[in-house]
């Protein structure tokens, strides 16, 4: 009875003890000839017994399969990224079904594209489970002595054959190493091919016509031998043959290919910053990621932008950097350990469940409780537990830096996980939380807010491997806290410009006490400061006397005893003595002051931090001013970074750049004007200042409205209700072209507190054209002047116009009542939400035209009838 399949050769047939369904066959061989050898009669027979015949086709050797029309040939791009890769394939398979055919290109090709045998390895383990579920025969090679022992023995154990050829004087032996369920006497010898016959090396008909066996013998001996250097990753040969160039020039052709190399498989493949990282990297530099690089792959776009910062500020011979910048000793997990960290818990089908169109937000809540519960392979463990000793009980911060990450056109800022940790307690505390951060950073690439991201920029296809960042916290100990001076983020452009006299390109600074983690995010009933950099002691606020009120009143830090991440009152932690310069950071509110000895209060001050004196009396703007231009003009581009500052005893400042990436501008555009004579009762709003996104002339086609007194009214739980609403009210919206709608509302939009403003997700509100947050004094609903932050970037990113009102205030016009006049559509489209019809108002306009025009230059923006 013949074999359901066949290798196409009977006589190895009977050797195998024939091919069974689900059968993945792997070829080890020393070159791709040989594996030709075995796959051409195996296709042959095929075609022969009308199977269903597959060829993957994706390597960069001469195609193994000639076009034939009962062959279906699939190219695929290794380029892509193995989840890409990966994915189609999987794809592939399950169009093709059950009881197919395959035969792949050898495999080792793909480290040209990969760089890594560790995710070789966990190609095989994603796919061949996978054809062996569907009762498929597939065919597939390695390169003998190419890959690292433990690259083959992940292959040998999930594959069901594994297969030595030798290629000796002229003849073909096959050694079987694995065959699995299956066994004869003589199977696991060196068979010698003779025509259709495999014969044993051992036996007397061998010897009879071949000689002595012992040459083969010794043969294959030597070729075990030379083995020995699979030791290594080719991912480690990489390195290592950097490290051997040490001493030749930069300028030498091999150095520069390498360090091209090096970049793209490290850095990542965002083609203008893996430009700019060769511009910038050495081949010393790219060695010194390596020794800190947990596992392989990228370090993602996080870490990349850090370094390049530092690199192109040491290569700037006009400011002796080295004299403000802090140091770095940080770590990189690679991007490849997030791969094998999914593929090893066995979650990698899940994965490709949640990429499909159904699965995309339906999947994620499962597969980031998976991922919150893993165990990483025992590898890693240990490399995670070098990063445990090496930093003691200083205090760290493990930061995502994913492929996508902080690259031109996509900051993700805010979307995925930074934990701190204050490494308190014995090493296998310390050991426990590390590994939980790692997983809550991995968790939150299933994120709603992260996929939501994702989709709408078209992203959520592409592969998003996720590297993790650690960092020694920047600080100091001040009793049992632990925090920096100073913290923020700074802008090398600033289209938030408030006075006509302030000039974008001089950038932006937002700056508080302690952590930057009330810098980055719209902190609740909190002011860090806001500093143009050409002006940097005026403020967006009008009166004097709202400097206390637009101030910082809270305090991010880590705290020892608790061992965990705090918020501190301010007043509260200067009482404390702590050495905090208050000189150059704090000024004492006369106001205050002046009402507390009228009480008899002595021997206490009431402080307010505006940074005066750091800005006025220190080099600090001039040095910060300098840092964002110079990164601007090696980036050509605008750009963002986060930083903190410490002082030494003496006053001197150092500063640590703990991030630099591209930043998303809208800018000056030329030709926006903004007519005259428009008559007040044709004014829907107009403002000077306080707007983000530039100069735009803008049509609208739809309004929603968020009563201020009304919502005030509403009790908590019902806050969220219309929190929901809108969100519900964006998904209606087809597009920013064909229905652009303005949305206003009290407060702040995005907050987590409901007192403060309406407290949408962002993917809630990310249809919206123009976003415009209002006062409200009978509420204390204010906007909150967001420039830096992640909301900051996610409106740019969205191409969403920012304006805040406040009513109040002289020469500022809101036209309410010419909203409430008109005819409340809600009820039309969620009949079901007529209670809140007093609350939310939406309006379409057809008869006449609704448009804002905004003019950087002027700081203008009026929103107005036509």
């Amino acid at each position: 009875m013949a074999p359901w399949a066949s290798t196409g050769f009977s006589e190895l047939d009977k050797l195998l003890c024939d091919l069974k369904k689900g059968d993945n066959v792997v070829w080890q061989v020393d070159g791709v000839e040989d594996y030709r050898h075995f796959v051409t009669p195996y296709v042959a027979q095929a075609l022969r017994d009308k199977r269903n015949l597959v060829y993957m086709r994706f390597a960069q050797h001469q195609p193994l399969v000639e076009n034939q029309p009962n062959i279906t040939t699939y190219q695929l791009d290794a380029d892509s990224g193995f989840e890409s890769f990966s994915k189609q394939v999987h794809a592939i398979i399950s169009e093709q079904g059950k009881e197919t055919y395959y035969v792949f290109d050898c495999l080792s090709d793909l480290l040209s594209a990969w760089a890594t045998d560790l995710m070789i390895g966990n190609f095989f383990m994603v796919t061949c489970p996978y054809l062996f579920e569907l009762d498929t025969v597939s065919y597939f090679a390695v390169l003998r002595n190419y890959h690292s022992f433990q690259t083959v023995a992940r292959i040998r154990e999930t594959t069901q054959l594994l297969l030595d050829v030798y290629n000796f004087d002229g003849s073909f032996y096959v050694h079987p190493l694995k065959v699995w369920n299956r066994y004869s006497p003589s199977m696991f010898l060196p068979h010698l091919q003779q025509g259709e016959n495999f014969l044993p090396i051992t036996s007397p008909d061998y010897a009879a016509s071949s000689g002595d066996a012992s040459k083969v013998l010794s043969y294959i001996s030597k070729k075990v031998r030379n083995g020995s250097l699979r030791a290594l990753d080719y991912w480690d040969r990489l390195f290592m043959k950097a490290d051997s160039l040490m001493q030749a020039p930069s300028d030498c052709e091999e150095v520069k290919r390498l360090v091209g190399e090096l970049c793209r498989i490290t850095v990542g493949r965002e083609k203008r910053l893996c430009k700019l990282a060769q511009d910038s990297f050495s081949l010393e530099d790219l060695l010194n990621i390596k020794s800190r690089l947990i596992g392989s792959g990228f370090i993602g776009g996080k870490a990349a932008g850090m370094l390049l910062a530092q690199k192109i500020l040491s290569q700037d011979k006009s400011s002796n950097w080295s004299q403000y910048l802090e140091p770095h000793d940080s770590f990189y997990v690679g991007s490849d350990v997030f791969y094998s960290y999914i593929v090893e818990n066995g979650w990698w089908k899940l994965l490709m469940e949640q990429k499909t169109k159904e699965g995309y937000f339906k999947v994620a809540p499962e597969l980031k409780e998976n991922l919150l519960r893993g165990k990483f392979p025992n590898q890693v463990r240990e490399r995670f537990q070098e990063i445990i000793e090496y930093f003691g009980q200083y205090p760290i911060i493990l930061r995502s830096s994913s492929l996508l990450e902080d690259s031109f056109g996509n900051a993700f800022a805010g979307k995925y996980e930074s934990i701190f940790l204050v490494s308190q307690g014995d090493p296998e505390q310390r050991y426990s939380e590390f590994e939980e951060a790692m997983r809550r950073v991995y968790a939150s690439t299933m994120d709603e807010n992260a996929l939501a991201y994702r989709l709408q920029r078209g992203l959520d296809q592409q592969d998003e491997q996720m590297a993790v960042l650690v960092q020694r916290v920047s600080g100091s100990y001040k009793k049992h806290y632990f925090l920096p001076d100073l913290a923020g983020v700074g802008v090398s452009y600033n289209t938030f410009v408030w006075k006509p006299e302030l000039d974008p390109k001089a950038g932006m600074l937002r700056l508080v006490l302690g952590l930057g983690t009330r810098a980055v995010e719209r902190v609740e009933d909190d002011y860090p400061q806001t500093i143009a950099l050409d002006q940097p002691l005026i403020r967006p606020y009008a009166d004097r006397q709202d400097a206390k009120k637009f101030s910082q009143h809270n305090v991010d830090l880590l705290d020892t005893e608790e061992n965990r991440l705090k918020t501190v009152g301010l007043t509260e932690l200067l009482n404390e003595k702590l050495g905090i310069r208050l000189d150059l950071v704090a000024s004492l509110d006369r106001h205050i002051q002046q009402k507390m000895g009228e009480l008899g209060v002595k021997g206490e001050h009431a402080w307010v931090l505006t940074f005066e004196k750091l800005l006025a009396g220190t080099e600090f703007t001039q040095i910060m001013r300098k840092m964002l231009k110079t990164l601007e003009n090696r980036y050509q581009y605008p750009v963002d970074i986060e930083f903190t500052v410490n002082f030494a005893g003496d006053g001197a400042f150092k500063v640590n750049l703990l991030q630099c990436r591209p930043l998303q501008t809208k800018g000056i555009k030329a030709g926006i004007r903004i007519p005259e004579n428009i008559e007040t009762k044709d004014i829907l709003f107009a403002s000077h200042g306080y707007t983000m996104g530039g100069s735009i002339s803008q049509p609208l086609k739809r309004i929603i409205y968020i009563d201020p007194e009304k919502y005030v009214e509403l009790p908590i739980s019902q806050k969220y209700s219309i929190a929901r609403l809108v969100g519900k009210l964006n998904s209606r919206i087809d597009s920013k072209q064909t229905t652009p709608t303005i949305l206003l509302g009290p407060g702040r939009w995005g907050t987590t507190t409901p007192s403060l403003g309406v407290p949408v997700n962002f993917s809630e509100i990310n249809r919206i054209a123009v976003l415009v947050e209002i006062a409200y004094e009978g509420g204390n609903l204010m906007p909150e002047l967001s420039f830096g932050t992640h909301f900051f970037h996610d409106l740019v990113e969205s191409d969403i116009f920012y304006a805040a009102l406040f009513p109040q205030k002289e020469g500022i016009i809101f036209n309410k009542e010419c909203l409430l006049g008109m005819r409340n559509l809600l009820t039309d489209i969620f009949p079901q939400e007529s209670k809140y019809q007093d609350v939310v108002h939406v309006w379409d306009i057809d008869s006449e035209q609704l448009e804002i025009t905004s003019d950087v230059v002027s700081q203008r923006v009026v929103c107005f009838f036509t």
